[in-house]
């Protein structure tokens, strides 16, 4: 099993690109299979999550293929007349966004046979809301040995309001919309940018999508889609990530290809820590601040603090001079970093939904283990600000969600490296 080795106290300065966004290639390239024909996508990152989806394409009888050269940032999919529709246990276990393929499957075949997903140890993340989006469409839905089994000859439009925003709820039920036969309206539904991204796709093959980045979609069913070049917009998180690693170790960083405005609470946020951070015509950069001041954050659906940037920050506020206080709103087991932070050194104390973060002067190089994708990132962090030798186990959380992070650290003079066991 690989681990990370960090040597601290180096000061990151340079220029780093931002690869595509996990949290839009994945419904995207589960999108895809709305269409019979090739498609390509452009910009998809190299990930753990992005090969086990093409895994389960395989094994439902899609092909894909990753370009080289020039175009290894693309994946053609081969999207047949006829798929296998059903995403077995093996693969959905380790990827909860592999129930992203439910909609469409049902959309466009009639039925799906989807196993109940896995993923982070972050929260029970139910998909009562996909279902019951799936139902009012008018999908037979039953839960049998572990598999949820849809079924309908056709889908029809109708009204549905979400109990929960749900992210990937929200872009289940707009694909499944997409083939359903009469208009579907969604509202309460989630607004983030991987939302927003999969619509363009989607209206892009002849889809009739209007109101996506808003809480009120619309989407007037069409009888088919066509195949699409697309690519994936820029990760926001990735981006956010480097900005605060920048603000920790008092760097100056330009994160090339990040979007300002799908990271505006997260830019307010570091600004308010004392760093300084501009949009550049070509991204954006991040210069650190000689001392780093405590601030409170509280996650939120998007426009609001981002749940997957929550750790990041945390590590950021663990060295501010004063006690900030961090409340997760979105996932009930989101602050299982903290205990590895406490070996770093970090003085922070949980009372329920929030962590009591007081600054201490520095961290300590140890030995940690991450617990999930945005922990292991939060760990990185921590032994690039800590002093002595940090070593992250389980770092294949970390693969799940960032393309060659070492690399991209090492080349703004990170001192870090992969062993492979």
């Amino acid at each position: 099993m690989d681990r990370i080795i960090v040597e601290g106290g180096q000061r990151l300065v340079g220029e780093v690109e931002v690869s595509g966004a996990k949290n839009a290639a994945l419904p995207m390239l589960a999108g895809v299979l709305l269409a019979e024909g090739r498609h390509r996508l452009r910009n998809v990152p190299d990930l753990a999550d992005v090969r086990t989806l093409c895994k389960l394409f395989e094994i439902m009888g899609a092909r894909t293929q990753r370009g080289e050269g020039a175009l290894a940032d693309a994946i053609t999919i081969d999207v047949d007349a006829s798929l296998t529709p059903e995403a077995p246990y093996d693969l959905v276990r380790t990827m909860r966004a592999s129930v992203l393929v439910l909609g469409p499957l049902v959309a466009r075949l009639g039925r799906a046979r989807v196993s109940l997903p896995g993923g982070c140890a972050i929260g029970a993340r139910p998909i009562d809301q996909h279902l019951k989006g799936l139902e009012r469409l008018g999908a037979e839905i039953t839960l049998e040995h572990g598999y949820v089994e849809a079924r309908a000859k056709k889908l029809v439009g109708a009204k549905f309001t979400f109990d929960v925003v749900s992210v990937t709820g929200t872009e289940n039920l707009m694909m499944a919309a997409c083939l359903a036969e009469g208009r579907t309206i969604l509202e309460n539904a989630a607004c983030e940018p991987e939302v927003e991204a999969l619509a363009h796709m989607l209206n892009a093959m002849g889809a009739r999508i209007r109101g996506a980045g808003t809480p009120a979609l619309t989407i007037d069913g069409v009888r088919s889609l066509r195949p699409v070049e697309h690519p994936i917009i820029p990760d926001r998180i990735e981006a956010g990530t480097f900005l605060v690693a920048a603000a920790l170790t008092q760097g100056d960083v330009l994160v090339k290809g990040a979007l300002p405005e799908h990271m505006e609470a997260l830019i307010q946020k570091l600004r308010a820590t004392g760093a300084r951070v501009t949009a550049e015509q070509d991204g954006v950069r991040c210069q650190g601040a000689d001392v780093i001041l405590p601030t409170d954050i509280k996650t939120l659906a998007h426009p609001g603090f981002p749940t997957d940037m929550q750790a990041q920050l945390m590590v950021l506020l663990s060295v501010a001079k004063g006690s900030s206080m961090v409340t997760e709103t979105v996932f009930e087991n989101r602050f299982m970093h903290v205990l590895e932070l406490s070996r770093m050194g970090a003085d922070i104390r949980i009372d329920g939904k929030v962590a009591l973060v007081k600054g201490v002067p520095n961290l300590s190089g140890a030995p940690v283990m991450a617990t999930d994708l945005r922990a292991s990132a939060c760990l990185v962090l921590a032994g690039l600000r800590a002093r002595g030798q940090t070593e992250i186990r389980r770092v294949y959380h970390l693969d799940r969600g960032y393309e060659r992070m070492e690399e991209k650290l090492s080349g703004l003079g990170a001192r870090i490296e992969r062993v492979r066991d």
